[in-house]
């Protein structure tokens, strides 16, 4: 992007502080040490009659551009805290370490730095496998456990037995960190259900400029060491209350995933299935989720929730 130019992406990214600061929050950065900073959205005010949300966002734009149609109504009910997991945003480490364990250690000891010790937290994609080792790690911090298309369950070997529409770990980091407009439209029809059908050469130069040049490397281990030696019969059973919501055609993560995911978790959590929607719930299905999240978060289990929380029902 030359300097001077417009570019859209980053008038995007300003119209969405202006829409996080006007809901209440303020944009903090933290040094934990050791060659780690983290920022994260904060209350300008913490209400200690409200209960805390963490929302931790997935691969992609920083965390603004994933939550930002969710921020208004959220910041109502909750102290709403929205961190730029490492080499997003502007958080960064010098360390060394790539797994969603160390990311989750590093938003907790953010937590902390903030005086928060108990939360609910939610976390979509990529940032569901950090909320659910935060969950394992800390379960006496965490309430409430919500995880969006996050494909925990998934070992190492189900892309070799062919689950994945891509072929290797290469490919998919290739796909989820498109370097050129084509890429990005591969990208686009890989996470939505009915994708974008109109996508302008200059737009999406201007959103790889801006959103997906920085840690292109740090995000690939990221990637890497996700799928690496993974089996389920190594991930632990978190113990809190856990909703769990996919869309039903999703090519990231496919819903087997999310039954895999229930399954191993048992009666202690619900499963949502959202039909017509792929991976990309917060953009395609933005009401739902919010539908999904107060009824889990906020109200108590409604009667139809309570006969389907095994069932996996699906929503329109």
């Amino acid at each position: 992007m030359a300097v001077g130019c417009f570019s859209f992406t980053a008038s995007r990214d300003w119209c969405y502080r202006f829409s996080f600061s006007n809901a209440g929050l303020k944009s903090t950065t933290t040094d934990l040490g050791d060659g780690t900073i983290m920022h994260c959205w904060v209350p300008k005010t913490h209400n200690n009659s409200k209960p805390s949300l963490l929302l931790i966002h997935g691969m992609g734009a920083n965390a603004m551009w994933q939550w930002n149609e969710f921020i208004s109504p959220l910041t109502h009910r909750f102290n709403v805290y929205v961190p730029d997991l490492l080499f997003f945003g502007d958080s960064y480490t010098t360390r060394p370490e790539r797994t969603e364990s160390f990311q989750a250690q590093c938003v907790m000891a953010l937590m902390e730095a903030h005086g928060v010790r108990r939360m609910n937290v939610v976390g979509i994609s990529y940032g569901g496998f950090v909320a659910y080792s935060m969950a394992a790690q800390f379960p006496e911090n965490l309430v409430k456990v919500v995880l969006v298309c996050a494909g925990v369950c998934l070992e190492e070997k189900d892309m070799d037995e062919g689950m994945f529409k891509v072929k290797s770990v290469d490919e998919a980091a290739s796909l989820l960190l498109p370097q050129t407009p084509e890429k990005m439209r591969q990208l686009v029809q890989f996470t939505f259900a009915k994708p974008i059908k109109v996508m302008p050469t200059c737009f999406l130069n201007d959103y790889i400029d801006v959103m997906c040049t920085e840690y292109r490397q740090e995000k690939r281990e990221l990637i890497e060491t996700l799928h690496k030696d993974r089996k389920l019969s190594n991930l632990p059973k978190i113990t809190q209350p856990a909703l769990i919501i996919w869309g039903e055609q999703d090519q990231v993560f496919p819903l087997e995933l999310g039954h895999r995911l229930k399954r191993h978790l048992g009666d202690n959590a619900q499963l949502v299935v959202l039909k017509n929607c792929g991976h990309a719930i917060n953009i395609e299905k933005p009401k739902e989720l919010y539908k999904n999240l107060k009824s889990f978060l906020i109200d108590h289990i409604a009667p139809s929730m309570q006969a389907n929380r095994s069932n996996g029902r699906k929503v329109d």
